[in-house]
């Protein structure tokens, strides 16, 4: 088949490319700017003109564009997306229920609660590690790269205190009831995992102060998300996964060495060396492959999914320690092939366990490696993304 692959910045390019010229199918890449807009009238003509010129089976992308299942749909055209993070709003436009799209979505819980909904082309498919990459990667790595990137413990992610994330931050202008109100619904839900709360407890009264405040957040005109779906995944639950995070690595650094990968180079907590960012593709390995303990820790907005960097982190054959995602539960064995924390606690107890037991440590980081090779690399995500064509 022909395949019109839309080349944006996305994590994943360079593993999913491969895997269908493996499987025999023909690339062409087409450079995308990630069009978040549902319309531009000059970008519709341009693309539309080119799948007629190239004519593709059907085109992919990784997340979800409106705009692009727009034209698609126009052009009867078949669009594949597969989306990798949450939340995703474009999700909610009312594109979404063009005939020509199909939406692989790695969060079991979100993708359920579309095809309860109804819908027919929205099936669950979780994300993949590129195995052969990570592997030729840390087989070649020089003896002075891996002392580098020797950790005791490691986390590659943002802590979401910048100001273009920290969006909570902005709602200056809301009541003290409202404050407190808010600052309680964090901290409980900091203290649970499997289940979040916080967009059924935004009540009325509280989501009308949300808007009247000076961070107001109201529905696109071509969706059908929420005022209360986007307090709650964009600014409440950013929120809480910063915490978390924060929290996490103050506790772990109270135990051992930590490093930290992220972003906000103003990030200073006692015990962690923050490294600024790693590049996905060209460093990133190298930290999951010569860490002792590589975290997950989710960002609470993703339901129950597994998180693009847990797979990568295990196709690299390190050791994971996660928060708690029922997803995990349907592929791997916990203690077996992964661990998982139930609490801030409990990730330091887990931590401080493993370091100290090398032998279980390095059975597990190997388990969960057997098991991506056996059946979570981009191949086999692919063999089943054609299945339900």
């Amino acid at each position: 088949m022909k395949i019109l692959f839309l080349n944006w910045n996305s994590f994943g390019n360079e593993d999913i490319i491969p895997a269908f010229r493996e499987l025999n199918h023909e690339v062409v890449l087409y450079p995308f700017a990630k069009i978040v807009s549902n319309y531009d009238e000059k970008w519709e003509k341009e693309f539309s003109s080119a799948l007629r010129s190239l004519v593709p089976d059907f085109v992919f992308s990784f997340a979800y564009f409106p705009i692009v299942s727009k034209v698609c749909q126009s052009e009867k055209i078949l669009y594949l997306s597969w989306v990798y993070d949450s939340p995703q709003v474009a999700l909610y436009s009312y594109t979404i229920i063009n005939t020509s799209n199909r939406v692989y979505i790695f969060d079991k819980e979100l993708c359920m609660s579309f095809i309860r909904s109804g819908f027919k082309n929205i099936f669950y498919l979780p994300m993949a590690a590129n195995t052969a990459r990570l592997n030729a990667m840390l087989a070649a790595q020089s003896p002075a790269i891996a002392s580098r990137y020797k950790s005791n413990i490691s986390f590659v992610g943002s802590l979401y205190s910048e100001p273009k994330h920290n969006l909570y931050s902005r709602l200056t202008s809301i009541r003290p009831y409202v404050k407190g109100y808010l600052d309680g619904l964090i901290h409980a839900q900091l203290a649970v995992y499997g289940f979040n709360f916080i967009e059924d407890a935004l009540t009325p009264q509280i989501l009308e102060e949300l808007l009247r405040s000076d961070y107001p957040m109201h529905p696109h005109s071509t969706g059908v998300e929420s005022s209360q779906y986007l307090y709650a995944q964009y600014v409440l639950n950013r929120r809480v996964t910063s915490l978390e995070r924060e929290k996490i690595l103050r506790l772990l650094g109270t135990l051992t060495n930590v490093d930290l990968y992220t972003h906000d180079s103003n990030v200073r907590l006692e015990g962690v060396s923050n490294h600024g960012p790693v590049d996905y593709y060209d460093t990133m390995p190298y930290v999951f492959g010569n860490s002792k303990i590589n975290l997950n820790i989710s960002l609470r907005s993703i339901k129950s999914g597994i998180p693009l960097r847990a797979f990568d982190i295990m196709g690299c054959r390190g050791f994971l320690l996660s928060n708690y995602q029922s997803d995990f539960l349907d592929f791997f064995i916990p203690g077996e092939d992964f661990v998982f924390y139930e609490s801030i606690e409990h990730a330091g107890k887990l931590a401080e366990y493993y370091l100290k037991h090398d032998d279980e440590r390095d059975a597990i980081r190997t388990n969960g490696h057997k098991k991506i090779l056996a059946g979570h690399t981009y191949r086999h995500r692919l063999e089943e993304m054609f299945s339900v064509l």
